[in-house]
C-alpha cells in the first residue's frame, strides 16, 4: 500500500523469526526490508523474474545501514516502509523503517539500502531501464 510518499507493508512477526529472548532477531529485519523492496516494485509493475526475463537486469545490494531503536516481539503487527532517497544512473538508495502498527510510534527499525542495478548474465552494473527509472521519479 502506498500512502504518501512512502510505501507501507504489513507482516506478522512469526516464533520462527525471533530469538532465544522472544524478540525479532537482528538479521529478520534485513529479510522484512528486502520483501517491501520486492512488494515496492511489484505495486510498480515490476516484478522481479520478469526484470531478469525481459530487461535483462536484476537488483542487488550494495551496502546496507540498519540502526536497531526497539524489539518486535512474537505476534507483533509490523509496518514496514519504503521510500527512493536517491537515484542515480545504475543505483538507488532507499529508505526503510520498521514500526509496530498498532502504536504508531518510532519506528524499531531504520534502514538506508543501497541497491544497484546489474546484467543478469555477467552482474556488472548497468543503467536502470528507462521504465523503472521513469516510474521511479514518479514516486520519488
Amino acid at each position: 500500500m502506498r500512502t504518501e510518499d512512502h510505501f507501507r507493508w504489513a507482516v506478522t512477526v512469526y516464533y520462527e523469526d525471533t530469538d532465544a529472548g522472544g524478540v525479532v532477531y537482528y538479521a529478520n529485519y534485513l529479510k522484512y526490508m528486502e520483501r517491501a523492496r520486492t512488494e515496492w516494485l511489484r505495486q510498480m509493475g515490476f516484478e522481479q523474474d520478469r526484470l531478469k526475463a525481459r530487461d535483462g537486469v536484476l537488483f542487488a545490494v550494495r551496502s546496507a545501514s540498519v540502526e536497531y531503536h526497539g524489539p518486535a516481539r512474537l505476534d507483533d503487527r509490523l509496518e514496514v516502509s519504503a521510500r527512493l532517497l536517491e537515484k542515480g544512473r545504475s543505483s538507488m538508495v532507499i529508505g526503510q523503517d520498521v514500526s509496530r502498527i498498532d502504536t504508531g510510534g518510532a519506528p524499531l527499525c531504520t534502514g538506508r539500502i543501497q541497491v544497484v542495478c546489474v546484467d543478469a548474465e555477467s552482474w556488472r552494473p548497468r543503467s536502470i531501464p528507462e521504465n523503472i527509472a521513469r516510474a521511479l521519479t514518479d514516486e520519488y
